[in-house]
């Protein structure tokens, strides 16, 4: 049990166990005075207790409730805290977008000067590429995929479905070029929708071919992944085709949505009785600690909780269309990147129980890992991970583009398109295991599961690699 040296409400009980027997109410008014003065961890469970409490106000529509939280939140919360802190920040600014959303004008007024710069964008992603190792996990794991399918082949064809970053391709190239057979011609179609993006990635590339005498071709194609026109891809005969979707398939997923949209953008399932009895019995150390084992309130999302079972409700036209326009190209192989956790349920609750559990443990890998003054880390904290925080809980319908799912749904998908599975290579998994140990972190993992590679912080998978080819 957590002891109190700070507060004067009793002798025997510490301010969380007080304030697990309250509710909160407009007669609340301001936090208590001990509030500031709580312990790290103390602070953390408090801050998770008034997230849910937030939440559930805001999935009722009590928005005089869900504003007092809000201010209560307000008094612990801070981009440049700790973990639990500084992930707070981001889920509050998440809840408070949700709830202006239920005035239309308002949050378009409130937004209608708002700027994001394509530069940004491009800096958001690299810092986050540098800082953390799962992009470049999975982009070793996808170039040792493609040298070992295209073995032999004098005509190479690779489509990039977020041609966003050129270091990947430039290993590629480089180890293309040192083949015992010779390079082939390589052909890269990368598919953004920035232009400037594609314009930047040309140069980079066709400048490593050339100096390596590579035989080289970029395609750029300036399209959106659901509008994207299959025959622009200029998929040639006799030439060897590899894929790679990095972080894109879930983004189809919002196309369905629209039908399903009944609700108002407050409506969801509703949760009641938010307590901390259970979380008072624990005294871990991170976020991820403090919400796992069925302690955060008494409530616990599932292995995949999101509404279904892995092999249910995995139905999506506009996923399945693409990924069958993907399989009439003939592709020698497919490699599938996503993050792999539970944010596409129907209501609220769920998706905020389950993105709570998955970004405390990217915001612990920040905090283990870099500086908390670091101005790169809260660069990534801010524009990556709180605005898909803020996707993920503000939004519904086709503007919820961050419907992260697990592995298994995506191998339904991609079996049941045709494609069958090609189990990651021995050599690329320790190539990838080197690059892990590099980063001197016993927490980053790798786990094999049927072939495919999941990344991990701790024990909670984040990120997916899966290989696939045609089965005809």
């Amino acid at each position: 049990m957590f002891q109190d040296e700070s507060s004067s409400v009793t002798s025997s009980s510490s301010p969380l166990q007080v304030f697990s027997m309250m509710s909160l109410s407009p007669k609340l008014g301001s936090p208590y005075p001990w509030i500031r003065e709580l312990k790290s961890e103390e602070r953390g469970l408090y801050l998770i207790h008034l997230l849910l409490t937030c939440a559930n106000h805001v999935a009722n529509g009590s928005l005089e409730n869900a504003n007092i939280a809000l201010e209560q939140i307000s008094q612990l919360a801070s981009p440049c805290g700790d973990t639990m802190q500084r992930m707070a920040a981001y889920f509050t600014e998440a809840l408070a977008d949700r709830i202006l959303k239920a005035w239309p004008a308002l949050h378009k007024a409130l937004n209608s000067t708002r700027i994001t710069l394509v530069s940004e964008e491009i800096l958001v992603r690299k810092l986050f590429i540098e800082l953390f190792p799962f992009l470049k996990v999975a982009f070793v794991l996808t170039n040792q995929a493609v040298i070992e399918a295209m073995e032999g082949e004098k005509m190479v064809h690779i489509i990039d479905l977020n041609a966003a970053e050129p270091a990947q391709w430039v290993a590629l190239i480089q180890a293309l070029s040192a083949r015992p057979e010779g390079p082939p011609h390589l052909r890269i179609t990368g598919i953004h929708q920035r232009k400037e993006v594609l314009d930047q990635m040309a140069p980079r590339l066709t400048e490593e071919a050339e100096k390596l005498d590579l035989p080289f071709q970029f395609n750029p194609v300036v399209s959106k992944l659901e509008n994207l026109d299959i025959e622009k891809l200029r998929v040639k005969t006799g030439e060897a085709l590899a894929i790679s979707s990095v972080l894109q398939l879930h983004s189809l997923l919002a196309s369905d949505d629209e039908l399903d949209r009944k609700k108002s953008p407050l409506g969801s399932k509703n949760l009641n009785g938010v307590h901390l009895q259970r979380a008072l019995q624990m005294n871990q150390s991170t976020s991820g600690e403090l919400l796992e084992k069925d302690s955060v309130n008494g409530y616990s999302p599932s292995p995949d909780s999101a509404s279904s079972s892995p092999l249910s409700s995995t139905g999506s036209v506009k996923v399945d269309s693409f990924l069958n326009a993907l399989w009439g190209l003939s592709p020698n192989l497919i490699v599938v990147t996503e993050q792999d956790s539970n944010h596409n349920g129907s209501t609220l609750m769920e998706r905020l129980l389950e993105s709570l559990h998955s970004y405390a443990a990217l915001f612990d890998c920040s905090e283990s890992t870099v500086s908390r003054t670091s101005l790169e880390r809260l660069k990534v904290e801010k524009m990556l991970f709180g605005e898909e925080i803020k996707n993920i809980i503000a939004s519904e319908g086709a503007e919820r583009k961050e419907r992260h799912e697990k592995l298994e749904k995506w191998i339904h998908r991609l079996k049941l398109a045709g494609f069958g599975n090609v189990p990651l290579s021995y050599f690329g998994m320790l190539q990838a295991r080197r690059l892990l140990q590099g980063y001197n972190c016993d927490a980053y993992k790798m786990k094999e599961e049927n072939g495919c590679v999941v990344i991990c912080w701790q024990d909670r998978p984040l990120f997916s690699v899966s290989a696939w080819r045609c089965r005809k």
